[in-house]
């Protein structure tokens, strides 16, 4: 269990810091390491399918861009996506300058959550039809032979022969968003879907530019640049799970402090986790876990865009995404007994 030292290490230095952080309000130590010992939990049950997805990448990854993504993306993850990211949102849509926005999540917490909440539309809708694009970019796949619910798939891939299915249903959920999305959030709604395909299609086509065969040190520099197109790709997949959690976090507690210290503990686990599938060769051993986790991504890239007309508790979220990776991971087992020598 080497891969998860680190995590157990940091874990270590958020719960010493939320007790102490507990100490010194009138929260008390051991309501903030339950707190803190909560939204880990909610963290991992959230973005566990990030794991899977985050190990199918991380295996075509060069040695030294894992490195990168475990260190300076797990900074990024962290601070970046769960302190600076809802800060910057907040700022932003309430017009606030980055120095009143910390203070009013020091010391007015349930103003910093309201104003956090009345963002939530144009940010779900981003995240959401991201996760959606990567959702349907697996499934309709005329390439893939493997298929977990085949009934189902094998026509998918059939689809897939029209090569931008997956941007014209994407595109075709943001233009519906004008007849059930509430008036006076719909321009918003749809620019910020749009931005959504685009990045999708901006970090596509930086992967690809570097997808031509070279050779020699030529080579070595594709591999580089293909190397920081996959580290891209996977943080704006952390970044659209991440922003779902710092919601579901106020749920629990309104203190952004803690709910940074717990979430990190999270995110750090969920990194452990991925190198965890990566090392051991765990997509190759339950062959269906890659599909249960996109199911997964498509059923939250779902409950995102309807975030803005129905809220689906996280609980049931994170219950959702577990209940299918289980799911895979008992069909993979089944799938292992009766064809051994597939093995």
């Amino acid at each position: 269990m080497k891969e998860f030292r680190i995590s157990f290490l940091v874990t270590l230095i958020c719960l010493v810091t939320a007790g102490w952080w507990g100490s010194q309000t009138s929260m008390g130590i051991w309501t903030a390491l339950w707190l803190a010992a909560v939204l880990s939990i909610l963290e991992v049950s959230l973005s566990f399918d990030n794991a899977v997805v985050n190990a199918k990448v991380l295996e075509d990854m060069s040695e030294l861009w894992r490195k990168i993504f475990l260190t300076i993306g797990i900074l990024i993850a962290v601070f970046g996506m769960r302190l600076v990211f809802p800060i910057v949102i907040v700022a932003v849509s309430g017009d606030i300058s980055a120095a009143d926005t910390i203070d009013m999540a020091l010391n007015r917490p349930d103003d910093y959550s309201k104003v956090l909440q009345t963002a939530y539309p144009v940010i779900s809708a981003f995240g959401g039809v991201f996760l959606l694009l990567v959702f349907l970019n697996y499934f309709f796949d005329s390439s893939k032979e493997t298929h977990w619910l085949g009934f189902m798939e094998e026509r998918l891939t059939k689809i897939a022969k029209f090569d931008e299915i997956s941007v014209f249903i994407a595109l075709a959920v943001v233009f519906s968003t004008r007849w059930w999305i509430p008036e006076q959030e719909q321009t918003s709604v749809f620019v910020a879907g749009i931005a959504g395909v685009l990045l999708y299609l901006a970090v596509d086509a930086v992967g690809a530019l570097f997808e031509n065969e070279a050779e020699g040190d030529a080579a070595v520099k594709v591999v580089q640049r293909s190397g920081f197109a996959s580290f891209l790709y996977l943080e704006v997949l952390d970044a659209s799970f991440s922003f779902d959690g710092v919601i579901g976090a106020f749920a629990i507690t309104k203190d952004i402090v803690i709910i940074m210290l717990g979430l990190a503990i999270g995110a750090m686990f969920v990194r452990s986790m991925t190198v965890y599938l990566v090392n051991k060769g765990t997509l190759n051993e339950y062959i269906f876990l890659e599909h249960g986790a996109h199911y997964a991504i498509g059923a939250l890239a779902i409950i995102m865009l309807m975030g803005s007309v129905a809220h689906v508790p996280e609980v049931v979220t994170g219950l959702l995404g577990v209940g299918l990776i289980v799911a895979s991971v008992i069909s993979s087992i089944k799938h292992r007994k009766n064809h051994p020598e597939a093995y």
